[in-house]
């Protein structure tokens, strides 16, 4: 888009408790007794002797219960204080990753006359392989990003709020609304515009992923999806948008050349998630509203606008406690391994390449032989 850096029993007392009814019976059973003396020795004997057998019979079956409930529920002899305790601390992850750099976005101009608040893609995070930028972009007409190029990566722009009309060299044109997606695999060469498509201040991401070496000067290609056709899934006061990748049981229909999970989560108060990540990717949160304890849950809370880079592991758990909605998106990419060379709009892995992708776009030719007939509407 931008034409430059883009179980257990309760331990309480109550009326149903197996203890609380044997002693109540018991005191029954004392009122109701008749004076010894009124009995007839022969008559208590006998009864006694009768009783005895199924006495026994009664504290046998009652010990086998017993024995055969600890073997089968163990946490039942544990209080409910410190199965809770236990139950809250637990995290489902063998290496938890944890939040290893925090960096607040800052707005800047871009494109012609649009702000935008960048992270990733500044000198704290220059890129985060496979990632080479991320904006949150905020624009009212006449702003935009009128006509520039690309070659060697794919940008995904996911509207906010508003629209973006977008249109390029090859003829192609289409407008993306609140919720929907854009997948545009640059490849070797596109010429496009991204302008606001109606009045007020169109607001959304755009992420730059790379493209590995071997595809770089492929024929570019679009995956757009309306907010309706996003994946979707819930669960424990955890909502999710499945741009790419795979939450709570669900996948994205998307097709990621280069391996990455993309996903819009919006946490209610007292709601955790724990989201599992590939071991070996390396991911970040960016948080759209609100905010929360992310990585470990001693963790001091991150708010709005804050890019949150997460060390190595196999999962990430965020604890949304109290106040309003916590809404983040969370992205991770398997690393590409390779030298990134940018300029501007160019990304490539030398600086041979980036001159000759410079030319080819001056001279009209390896892809983009029709960007000096092609102008915007």
């Amino acid at each position: 888009m931008l034409r430059q850096l883009l179980p257990h029993f309760s331990s309480s007392s109550s009326s149903s408790s197996p203890i609380y009814s044997l002693a109540r019976l018991t005191r029954q059973s004392s009122s109701r007794r008749v004076p010894l003396a009124s009995r007839k020795t022969s008559s208590s004997s006998r009864s006694s002797a009768s009783t005895r057998p199924f006495l026994c019979l009664a504290l046998f079956l009652l010990l086998i219960l017993v024995v055969t409930a600890l073997f089968l529920f163990p946490p039942a002899i544990m209080s409910s204080s410190s199965s809770s305790s236990s139950s809250a601390a637990s995290v489902p992850f063998e290496r938890p990753r944890k939040v290893v750099k925090k960096v607040l976005s800052l707005s800047q101009s871009e494109g012609d006359g649009a702000t935008v608040r960048r992270s990733i893609g500044r000198h704290e995070v220059p890129n985060l392989d496979p990632f080479l930028l991320l904006d949150e972009f905020s624009v009212s007409k006449p702003a935009g990003f009128p006509d520039h190029p690309h070659r060697g990566f794919e940008t995904v722009t996911y509207m906010l709020d508003g629209a973006f009309t977008h249109q390029d060299f090859s003829g192609r044109k289409g407008t993306i609304r609140t919720g929907d997606v854009q997948w545009m695999t640059a490849g070797r060469g596109i010429v496009h515009s991204e302008m606001p498509a109606s009045n007020g201040v169109q607001k959304g991401l755009q992420l730059w992923i790379n493209l590995a070496s071997k595809d770089k000067m492929i024929k570019p290609r679009y995956q757009e999806l309306e907010s309706k056709d996003i994946s979707q899934a819930e669960k424990h006061g955890v909502k999710v948008r499945i741009i790419a990748g795979e939450a709570f049981g669900v996948r994205s229909p998307v097709y990621t050349r280069t391996p990455t999970m993309y996903m819009d989560f919006t946490m209610q108060p007292g709601s955790q998630l724990h989201q599992p990540i590939p071991e070996g990717w390396n991911a970040f949160v960016y948080i759209i509203e609100g905010e929360g304890v992310f990585g470990r849950e001693g963790a001091a809370p991150a708010s709005a606008h804050h890019c949150l880079v997460l060390g190595a592991g196999d999962g990430l758990s965020v604890w949304k406690r109290s106040g309003a909605p916590l809404r983040f998106v969370l992205a991770a990419g398997q690393p590409l391994n390779e030298l990134v060379v940018q300029q501007g709009p160019f990304v490539m892995n030398s600086r041979a390449q980036i001159k000759k992708a410079m030319e080819d776009y001056y001279y009209g030719r390896n892809g983009f032989e029709k960007a000096s007939q092609w102008s915007s509407t």
